[in-house]
This record gives C-alpha cells, structure tokens and sequence, in this order.
C-alpha cells in the first residue's frame, strides 16, 4: 500500500503506469530455478572432479552450491571466484586473492586479480565446471566477463561448462547504446547495448553463437533452463550479488547510476544508499545531502569521503517507478553535467569505457538532449533485439 499511495499522489503518475504497476504485482515467487534442478545436473557430475565458479548467491534454496554438492558426494576438486570474491566480501574493482577457503579446505582461484581466465594448471584437475552465479542484467556488470573467459578456457582445454541458469532482474527490458568493440574491457567486452535482456544462460548461448571467444572456438555448454520464468517475471533477489547492490532498488538503478562511476560525482559508495544516491561536495543542484565514510570491511575508500556531498536521494525512485519503466535514466547525469561548475572534470577516462563508446560524452558536451541522444541508439537496438531472439530460452514480449 505505500508504493501504491506514492504512485497515485505522484506527479509521473498515469493511469498506464498504475496498470503495469498492480500487473506487477501478482505473485511471481514460484520460478524453478537451474540451481535447484539437481535431478538434471547431479547425474553429470558422478564420478567427475568438478570446478565450480560459484560466489554468495550461489545457493539450493537456502543452502550453498558447495556445500549442497559436498553433501551429495560430489569430488569438488576447486573454486574459481570472481570480482568481489567467493565470499561477495571484496570491494568493487578489489583484487581478489587466490587462497584456501577456511571453511572447506578448497582451494580458491581468484578470476579477479592476476588472472581473468582459468589457465591450463588450474583446469587440469577439473573435468567439468559448473557457472552458478547471479547477474543483474547490465552490460557493465563483470559476472559477464568471468563467464567469457571461463567459456573460452573451457573450449580450449575440452571441458563441459553447465550454466545453472537464475533470473535477470532488469530483463524485461532492452536499452542503451551498443558497445563499439573499439572501446571493449572487463566492463563491457560484446557489441550488446547497456541493458541486454538476457539471464546468464541465454547470454552464454550467444557468446557461443555470435564466435565471441577468442579464434572463434565453441564452449561445450549446458543451460540448466528455469521453469515458470518470463522476461516480465519480477523477481526480488534473495541475496545481495555485491557489497553495493544491497536492494532491489540499488539493483532497478544501476544501469542509470553506473555512468557516474566515470565522472567526479559519488553514487552512495560508503553510506546507507549506494547506487541510490548521485551527488558532490558543494553541489549546485540536488537537495539532499550525505557522507561517505569508510566503512569497516571495505577495502576501498569511496570518493569525496568524510565529506558532506549533496545531490539527489533516488531510492523511492527506485522503489517504486525505475521497476517498470523499461529504460535507463539520462535525466540525472546530463543535469548534473550542465550544472556542474568545473566541466572539464566531470568526465574522468573510466567513462568511456562503461559507456562502450566516446559518443555519450561527446553528446552531452555537445548538450544534446535525452530524447536526441536516445535516437541515436535506435537502429543499434532494432538490430540486437533480432539477433538476441535467436538466442532466448524463456517467453518474451521485447
């Protein structure tokens, strides 16, 4: 009742919104997930020495992947972890340490700090590898990267990855531009636009198809495919997939806010509402005000920390209108830009690498408006949304 309430004595209200937003409401809490389908993938692991890349949200109801398959007698012969670690306790961008888990005595590979690939000594105890983690459903977002690099180690050392396949909370819609390959990364390595509309599985199909992997080879890959999913399933994750998505309304914001982590403003990082906040110290615009500080069991120290920054607090946004609206928000960002007092700084070169491209930068420079630069991104899209439907395991209506 309260989002409802904030719905109707809102001023983006329309009567179109209210009938998506109660649509949006019916219970959607009994998707099958490819984690807890063990009649599927327990068979093909008798008998195998099994990789797992796995991190906290990798869990069978409420139990671990790890410790689920110990129980089983599965032989897990290691742990790959990627950024933030197996454990989601390492900070964004924090290397994560290849070490021996405390708990169960295994070794973890880091896929995060010396290496992004699994090399041909650490698979070669390993006979099959199993990808069980959670994405969020934006271009920039690592798990991604992880799951190329483990695929293309998999084609050339001939091992089998099962993907367990798990919702993507942002795919129920497509937006963005489409990254220039000129400016490819770890945060941003295929030609998808921002929001790509693809669980994990679906995602690993079309690395595979489209001869993403390096020289073209082909991962020998199984997707454990959820049952009762749609692309218009909501589904609220049971657990954080990193230390500064703690919500859902974090989550329905990222693909908006991330653009800020390439210029000199702060999303929240060290205070109660990362990737919920967008604001800097002396700010012209913006009406609420927070301070970052470094918080205990985090690595990093979060930008403009120990003082007072001051912008907008977007978490009823995020609530309440960023699920269903069905694109990324420019709003805030060419805002902030035009009232920004030092414009030669707001932009640092980490920008174009999330953006997949020098175009945005340069259009918000140029002072385009969002409608304008949206235009731009049209035909790009139109493309994809064909090329993605080749790829799609689950009902759609993108």
């Amino acid at each position: 009742m309260k989002k409802l309430s904030f719905i109707l004595s809102s001023k983006y209200t329309n009567w179109t919104f209210l009938l998506c937003f109660l649509l949006s409401q019916v219970n959607v809490s009994a998707q099958i997930l490819g984690a807890t389908q063990t009649e599927i993938y327990l068979p093909l692991l008798q008998n195998k020495k099994v990789g797992l890349v796995v991190n906290q949200t990798s869990l069978v109801n409420q139990m671990h992947l790890v410790d689920f398959l110990r129980s089983k007698q599965i032989n897990i012969a290691s742990i790959f972890a990627p950024e933030h670690g197996f454990r989601g306790d390492h900070s964004a961008g924090e290397k994560v340490k290849t070490s021996i888990d405390k708990k169960t005595k295994l070794p973890v590979y880091s896929l995060y700090g010396a290496y992004k690939k699994p090399n041909e000594e650490q698979l070669k105890e390993v006979d099959i590898l199993i990808f069980d983690i959670q994405d969020v459903g934006a271009r920039f977002y690592t798990y991604l990267s992880t799951l190329h690099y483990v695929m293309e180690a998999c084609a050339e050392q001939k091992k089998k990855l099962i993907v367990l396949d798990r919702p993507n909370p942002n795919g129920h819609y497509i937006d963005g531009m489409v990254l220039d390959t000129a400016f490819k990364s770890f945060v941003g390595m295929h030609p998808v636009p921002v929001v790509h509309g693809l669980t994990v599985g679906e995602y690993a199909r079309m690395i595979n198809g489209e001869g993403w992997l390096k020289n073209q080879v082909k991962c020998d890959l199984q997707v454990v495919k959820m049952k009762q999913y749609t692309h218009q399933t909501q589904y609220v994750l049971p657990v954080k997939p990193s230390p500064n998505l703690p919500n859902m309304s974090s989550v329905f914001l990222y693909p908006s806010l991330c653009f800020f982590e390439g210029t000199n403003y702060s999303v929240g990082r060290g205070t109660p509402y990362p990737f919920e906040f967008v604001g800097k110290p002396n700010n012209k615009i913006g009406r609420d005000t927070i301070t970052p500080r470094h918080l205990p069991g985090i690595a990093d120290h979060p930008p403009h920390e120990n003082k007072q920054i001051k912008g907008f607090n977007l978490r009823e946004y995020g609530e309440n209108l960023a699920p269903n609206q069905k694109k990324i928000n420019l709003f805030w960002l060419i805002e902030c830009y035009k009232n920004d007092e030092n414009k030669d700084k707001f932009f640092t070169p980490f920008f174009d690498k999330l953006a997949g491209t020098d175009e945005l930068r340069k259009q918000i420079i140029a002072g385009k408006s969002e409608e304008e630069i949206r235009a731009t991104w049209e035909a790009k899209i139109a493309a994809y949304r064909l090329q993605r439907r080749r790829y799609l395991l689950y009902a759609d209506s993108q």
